[in-house]
């Protein structure tokens, strides 16, 4: 197996520019992916992300591959949080989280529905003492209704939605993205819609509850294709790397490897047949010279392609068909994509520092704010790294309250937590 590529420190941020979300402390009851999702791009618009823990540390930590001790997909999804330990089931560390929710704008979760009520730690619970905090949950199938105790996961949200029959090829059954897609989005849709609570709170003064799910935001990553469905009633088929709106569109092959090509309109086509291919006459094809004819035809104008196509290597064809305007693009693998100028340019992947790894990978998220921009990296916290420092700097509690509090059990067994 290569080694992955050597990897820098990020760019700094500008010194002294502001952050979007300075301003904001979000206490983070998250755990593996939606919610921890949604907390880091909090985290990296420059929220103060106070993620509480077992004492054990969240399950998503043992994810393999392990990297300095911490689970690699645990480290991808909680750079830029402090973690305080807590044990919940014990009345100390639930009185703790009170009293830190208390100085918070926002509290996100994502447990089971009913385990924060059974801490007494629910929007219900909370909002009177806090009438401007913005609660979010995040779940599998929403938090009322007949669902709302079903246990769910990204890839049978993927199944149920229907999102699974949209992915594959039409001559083999459905398949899941390989990337966790729905957990993801999910993460970016509860995100959003804390920022929309944030700014409707500057301007009616109260927070609010904020509700998102897994399956809702399948329904919305499905795309336009269930649009389609509403309007036709004709159920979508899986149709591969191909398009059934346009054509040619997929996978080719140069000479060493493959591309992909689309053509979304006839303009595009054309400028592939007459400046690229130098064949002119597929461009005045009756059964390709429009979109309407060239889709039911594209397996014919793609027997046609695969032989010219085969003529000179993916990346001459590429950059042909990049300077002519027609989209194309490698079919890169991961390590080709990390060592490629779109990402080697952009700054995309970098090292940060860890207090038991040495150093990192980190994977910046793709927004880019000028006034503003995101905070420099800081990599994801160790169990219970920062447990003093927030209860003294956040609650003021001193060095006799923080031993009372471990011999009530707040933090859990002796000695599995320094405080």
């Amino acid at each position: 197996m290569p080694d992955a590529p050597p990897l820098a420190a990020p760019e700094p941020r500008p010194a002294g520019a502001p952050t979007a979300l300075g301003h904001i402390r979000v206490i983070d009851f998250t755990h593996f992916l939606a919610g921890p999702m949604a907390t880091l791009i909090l985290g990296d618009l420059g929220a103060e992300i106070i993620k509480i823990e077992k004492p054990a540390g969240e399950d998503f930590r043992a994810l393999s591959p392990m990297h300095g001790g911490e689970g690699a997909p645990f480290l991808w999804s909680n750079r830029n949080k402090r973690s305080v330990a807590l044990d919940l089931s014990k009345s100390a560390g639930r009185a703790i989280a009170r009293a830190l929710i208390a100085t918070a704008d926002v509290v996100v979760e994502n447990f089971s529905t009913g385990v924060m009520a059974g801490f007494g730690l629910d929007y219900a619970s909370l909002s009177a003492g806090n009438p401007r905090l913005v609660y979010c949950s995040v779940s599998a199938y929403g938090r009322d209704g007949p669902f709302a105790s079903r246990l769910g996961f990204d890839p049978i949200v993927q199944a149920e939605s229907g999102f699974m029959t949209l992915v594959g090829f039409p001559d083999r059954e459905p398949v899941r993205t390989g990337p966790s897609i729905m957990d993801v989005g999910t993460g970016m849709m509860a995100s959003n819609a804390i920022l929309g609570a944030l700014m409707a709170r500057e301007r009616l003064g109260r927070g609010q509850y904020v509700e998102v799910s897994l399956f809702d935001t399948a329904m919305v990553v499905a795309g336009f294709h269930m649009m389609n469905y509403l309007v036709t009633g004709a159920v979508p088929n899986r149709f591969g790397n191909t398009s059934p709106d346009s054509a040619p569109m997929g996978v080719f092959h140069g000479s060493d490897g493959p591309f992909y090509l689309a053509c979304a309109n006839d303009r595009t086509f054309h400028r592939l047949a007459r400046d690229v291919l130098g064949r002119p006459e597929l461009a005045d094809d009756p059964d390709f010279a429009e979109t309407a004819r060239r889709v039911p035809n594209s397996a014919k104008l793609a027997a046609i392609l695969a032989p010219i196509f085969a003529t000179a290597d993916r990346e001459t064809w590429v950059g042909q068909m990049r300077r002519a305007g027609v989209p194309a693009g490698p079919v890169r693998t991961v390590a080709e994509a990390f060592a490629a100028p779109e990402v080697t340019e952009r700054g995309i992947a970098s090292a940060i520092p860890h207090p038991t790894a040495g150093s990192v990978p980190n994977i910046r998220l793709p927004i880019r704010l000028a006034g503003t921009p995101l905070v420099d990296p800081v990599a994801a916290p160790t169990v219970g790294q920062h447990t003093e420092d927030v209860l003294r700097r956040v609650l003021d509690y001193d060095r006799a309250r923080l031993d009372a509090l471990a011999d009530a059990g707040a933090f859990g067994p002796a000695g599995r937590v320094k405080v």
